[in-house]
């Protein structure tokens, strides 16, 4: 088990079954309605893909977040880390602010919703502080990053350039992370989601 994040297509977005996003999907859309913007209806169906498409997305939330958490704290505001890794679910338009919705979703008593287009300019800030190194994975359909960092191919980019991000690759996974995470959303049109 554990917590991961993972894109979602239109099927599970909308299911209204026990295990599906249907009732995040019509409350953040009655939401969206109160506020005067359109609702999030075009969420692309799920594909069968091949492994390194991009299409999907999925990591899971293992290492330890106090490096991640210092390096939040030394370089934004509380907000700013709060979008950045607060949310529920992430979604691919812009949000003026979050949006908090009454619903538990079984790792979080209410759902915070915020946009890629929110996160993705606060992650490539950390990237850049850190150093973040181009050979980091750009898709992360089967844990990808997961991959990279924990079982060892990040070693040889940290040994010829070592670097902030070799010096704690937990901090530097989820820098990666989230950046990957607002990437895709916005790439694919599709919400993420903390599960």
């Amino acid at each position: 088990m554990g917590v991961y994040l993972v894109s979602m297509g239109a099927e599970e977005w909308f299911d209204e079954e026990e295990d599906g996003w249907g009732e995040v999907a019509s409350a953040l859309n009655a939401e969206l309605k109160r506020r005067g913007l359109p609702p999030y209806e075009d969420v692309p169906a799920e594909t069968d893909f091949a492994p390194g498409s991009g299409q999907a997305f999925e990591e899971k939330l293992t290492p330890s977040m106090t490096g991640f958490l210092a390096l939040c704290q030394d370089h934004l505001s509380q907000e700013e880390s709060e979008t950045v890794c607060g949310w529920t679910v992430l979604v691919p338009f812009p949000l003026d602010a979050e949006i908090w919705l009454p619903i538990d979703v079984g790792c979080c008593e209410s759902t915070m919703v915020v946009g890629a287009p929110q996160v993705l300019p606060l992650a490539e800030r950390l990237a850049a502080v850190i150093a973040l190194p181009p050979e980091t994975p750009a898709t992360c359909d089967n844990l990808d990053l997961s991959m990279w960092f924990r079982h060892g191919a990040a070693k040889e980019p940290a040994a010829t350039r070592p670097g902030p991000w070799s010096d704690d690759l937990d901090t530097a996974f989820y820098v990666a992370l989230f950046l990957r995470a607002a990437q895709h959303s916005i790439r694919r049109g599709c919400p993420i989601a903390c599960t």
